[in-house]
């Protein structure tokens, strides 16, 4: 049976074995759709980022590539620009036909902490295939602030999935028809496209743009920043925003997104003729997004931006990435905002939950 794994079925799995933690997995690491994954208690500062590649393993290349190692049992803060890998508490023992694809957390991806998992023997970030059996890594890169981690910390997550459940463009058609995916026109081509919303309807505030020289974020205080101290608000009355090459934005969707209880979705980006900018950095949204907000009206997306090599106009409404929908192999046990401690169903413009907001 094909599609993306619920949480009884990730429940099934550490139940076999196929799925083993140290300490154990805890019952609040499992999501609608994914598990997530825990930092260990020792970080490597490496010199550069790497892949194990064919037939080799993490370990030895760690011996190639690291400067020092930072004991975490205490706390001890990961800084903006370096390196790291971390082992993480997780360990795979997948069986053949079941495959696994890994993304950073909401909350990662909102404080431009890249976040990327590696393998033994892995040739690509994020992308575990079938049969894998082996210890899992997190690469972490903070990008914009320095962070203070600790172990048992939650950065990333894994989604599992048994063959190619991806929605055709016809199929998602389809599906809008009969349960709409966002409150405005469906632009669909390889995906469901979504823009940027750079027009409020009340208000001028578009964004958010990180400052470049900021303090220590302590990834356990939840809700204990004045947003001031880290990020420039950024105002727009023209309908547009110039992204500064290196520098990192928070946006939202001009869409309203709705995932419905059967389906996972994956942002990915749209296509780099459109603009030398990422927009994904946390690309995973569980069955039941924007489902229970509003009366099933949907929930925005909110965007990581970063600009690359040159000064670009970003305008409003501008299509900027797409949302790649799968099938689930079944409704999981608990939706996404239902039950949940869910962060950001029914979002707007939001940052991180370390921020303070309104």
């Amino acid at each position: 049976m094909t599609g993306v794994l619920a949480s009884q079925h990730i429940r099934e799995m550490i139940t076999r074995g196929q799925l083993t933690g140290q300490p154990e997995i805890l019952e609040d690491q499992i999501q609608p759709a994914s598990l997530d994954l825990r930092l260990g208690t020792v970080a490597y500062r490496v010199r550069a980022s790497f892949l194990a590649g064919s037939g080799r393993k993490v370990a030895d290349r760690l011996a190639e590539f690291e400067m020092h190692r930072i004991d975490l049992s205490e706390g001890a803060v990961l800084e903006k620009g370096a390196v790291y890998v971390v082992p993480l508490m997780e360990t795979l023992d997948l069986p053949e036909g079941i495959q696994a694809v890994a993304n950073a957390k909401s909350s990662t991806g909102r404080l431009d902490l890249l976040t990327r998992t590696i393998t033994d023997q892995g040739t690509e970030f994020d992308r575990i295939p079938d049969g894998y059996t082996g210890p899992l890594f997190a690469e972490i890169c903070p990008r914009s602030f320095s962070v203070l981690v600790r172990p048992g910390m939650r950065l990333n997550q894994i989604r599992f999935r048994a063959g190619q459940a991806v929605l055709d463009d016809a199929t998602l058609r389809a599906l809008h028809a009969e349960s709409p995916l966002v409150d405005s026109e469906a632009v669909i081509d390889g995906g469901l496209g979504f823009s940027v919303d750079l027009q409020p309807s009340t208000g001028t505030l578009v964004g958010y743009r990180a400052k470049p020289h900021t303090g220590v974020i302590d990834l356990d205080r939840i809700g204990g920043y004045d947003p001031a101290d880290f990020w420039e608000e950024l105002h727009s009355e023209s309908g547009h925003l110039i992204l500064d090459p290196g520098a990192f934005y928070i946006l939202v969707s001009r869409e309203a997104v709705h995932i419905p209880p059967q389906y996972a979705a994956e942002m990915a980006p749209y296509l780099a003729m459109v603009g030398e900018f990422r927009v994904h950095y946390a690309g995973f949204f569980d069955p039941g997004f924007g489902h229970d907000a509003a009366g099933g009206a949907g929930a925005r997306g909110v965007l990581e931006v970063r600009c690359h090599e040159a000064p670009f106009v970003l305008e409003h409404g501008q299509i900027v990435g797409r949302l790649v929908y799968e099938r689930m192999q079944d409704v999981p046990e608990v939706l996404y905002g239902a039950g949940l401690k869910s962060n950001y169903q029914g979002q707007g413009l939001k940052l991180s939950k370390h921020f303070r907001m309104g």
